[in-house]
């Protein structure tokens, strides 16, 4: 495909979308306005679905579907940085050298640390009761663990960080959001549709399939974010530079 041809592709489909675009900002109420259609028909939608957390019934049940978007685009940054930064032929590790740490920033991290995940895992929980969720939990647990990294060294950050396990966690539960979303199709007519008992409202098992997809969310975005910055520690504290090794050589 010629450049042309591919200018002509991306005009017609420019021109399509910004009529749709125009055609939902001329529809949409006046600003300043007290009238706000989908803020009143969410918030009815989530209290019918049983979740106190209007934001979190947004994100996994009204439009569910965005939201897979949204965590296919951290899968697909982490998958690619896999494969950029993956150790080429000429790269060679070496050992990692141990830190000098304030003995008050070690002793600071030591207990910052399981303060932290503990945070983040109750975040993560109570995503669709309080303001909190998948994404934000998620990003809480990564930081925690990242503590080991700040408050001692390198090795022991790597003794905390099972990636192989992190890599199948993260596939696993980027793969459950899909195969919830399947099971709604098949029970309930719609893919994604929240088919599972709604429970009692603000309880930890109320919203149907809203907490079984936050907490999804929360694994895949907490091993992600994790075997990300572990391949960009890699790459600045263990590989060697081939270029410099060959020229420490001579």
């Amino acid at each position: 495909m010629t450049a042309r041809s591919r200018l002509v592709m991306f005009l017609a489909a420019a021109l399509v979308i910004a009529g749709f675009f125009t055609a939902a900002c001329l529809r949409l109420p006046s600003f300043g306005t007290p009238h706000h259609p989908y803020g009143d028909r969410a918030v009815a939608a989530a209290l019918d679905r049983r979740t106190a957390n209007v934001v979190s019934s947004v994100n996994f049940d009204i439009r569910a579907f965005d939201t897979l978007g949204e965590e296919s685009i951290l899968f697909g940054t982490v998958l690619g940085a896999t494969l950029l930064l993956r150790r080429a032929r000429d790269e060679r590790h070496r050992r990692a050298e141990a830190e000098r740490v304030m003995p008050t920033t070690r002793l600071f991290g030591a207990l910052l640390l399981p303060v932290t995940l503990v945070v983040g895992v109750y975040v993560v929980a109570h995503g669709q009761l309080s303001p909190g969720g998948g994404f934000q939990g998620g990003v809480v647990l990564a930081t925690a663990l990242h503590l080991a990294y700040l408050a001692a060294d390198y090795r022991v950050l790597k003794q905390l960080r099972p990636l192989t396990v992190l890599d199948v966690a993260d596939s696993l539960a980027a793969a459950s959001y899909t195969l919830i979303g399947l099971a709604g199709l098949i029970v309930g007519g719609a893919f994604l549709k929240n088919v599972l008992p709604l429970g009692t409202f603000n309880t930890i098992t109320s919203g149907g399939t809203v907490p079984v997809l936050n907490a999804a969310v929360g694994v895949e975005v907490a091993s992600g974010l994790i075997c990300l910055l572990a391949h960009f520690l890699d790459q600045a504290v263990e590989l060697t530079d081939p270029g410099q090794h060959r020229g420490g050589d001579t």
